[in-house]
């Protein structure tokens, strides 16, 4: 074994970090200037930008004794992606800003980078530029740039009575997964993964709006919070079937007995799954599940129509 000790942030210095995190990438088509100037330079082909920004604070949004650098890289673009999705655009490019203590090893910066430039490869985009800032502990904000094809945006306000409520992709797993980790409950591997790397249901987003979605968001801080959205931008109320929902919960129904709990608290209350939930006029295009409906105002989101007494979902603050 070697007793050299590991290069660090601090010992290899910014620009020299900035040049390996950049070196040997390749850029999409949907890039004119990358890296290496004063700012990147991103095509923009209908003349409409959607751009959408987030933040992960070590401690807060992820752990580096539960998750690898990776690991962390393949999240901060997944949950931004999302929000391009959501819109009913692709996601094409990606600004990324990392502060770390100096005492940060390098390799744990490359590892990083790897984990974003992986996620970003999977929609056919790439990491056009950033910063690098020393900080008390890890900081990753996101900047995603997306492209609507010409497609007006899908936005939060536009749902009317009568529309169906459908979800795509998984909820509730990124929840359990967490309550999984948080108690050292071991197995349920697919779950504890969930919670460490999302797996948003990338190009789900322009099948909505091109099946002429309402509205749409992604459930980043729990279905019923995020459909709370929908509903007061719309000001009309929802309302979920708990039917519907038992498939929702089925795959979550072991660790919910392991760990002692209803697994539809995870799948009402729990978010960062990332899956999308939108409203259609009519029949949602095919892979995604029908899980209520739109009423008239007021605003408001119910179980079976009554009140939900669950957690909030996510709060900041």
């Amino acid at each position: 074994m070697s007793d050299e000790l590991p290069e660090t942030l601090a010992g290899v210095g910014e620009f020299a970090v900035i040049d390996r995190l950049v070196a040997g990438r390749e850029q999409p088509d949907s890039v004119a200037l990358g890296p290496g100037d004063d700012a990147a330079v991103v095509w923009a082909r209908d003349g409409a930008t959607v751009v959408s920004t987030d933040m992960l604070v070590e401690g807060s949004h992820f752990r580096l004794d539960w998750s690898t650098p990776r690991d962390v890289g393949r999240k901060a673009i997944a949950q931004n992606a999302a929000d391009i999705e959501a819109m009913g655009a692709t996601a094409t490019a990606f600004v990324v800003a990392f502060g770390a203590p100096g005492r940060t090893a390098a390799a744990q910066a490359v590892e990083l980078a790897d984990g974003l430039w992986y996620e970003a490869r999977l929609l056919g985009a790439g990491i056009v530029g950033g910063d690098l800032v020393t900080a008390p502990q890890w900081v990753i904000s996101v900047t995603a740039l997306g492209d609507l094809g010409g497609r007006d945006a899908v936005r939060l306000d536009g749902a009317r009575a009568g529309d169906t409520v459908a979800v795509v992709g998984d909820v509730g797993w990124s929840a359990a997964g967490y309550a999984l980790w948080l108690n050292g409950v071991d197995g349920f591997e697919a779950l504890r993964r969930r919670h460490l790397v999302p797996e948003p249901p990338y190009g789900q987003g322009r099948v909505a709006a091109e099946a002429g979605a309402t509205s749409m968001t992604d459930v980043s801080d729990g279905l019923m919070a995020d459909l709370g959205h929908i509903a007061r931008a719309s000001d009309v109320g929802i309302d979920l079937s708990s039917d519907s929902l038992s498939a929702e919960c089925d795959p979550l129904a072991a660790a919910g007995t392991a760990l002692g709990v209803d697994p539809s608290g995870w799948v009402l209350g729990g978010g960062e799954d990332h899956a999308l939930v939108a409203t259609f006029p009519g029949p949602p295009p095919p892979g995604w599940r029908v899980i209520g409906r739109v009423l008239d105002g007021p605003a408001r989101v119910l179980l079976n129509g009554q009140p939900w007494h669950g957690e909030a979902g996510w709060q900041s603050y």
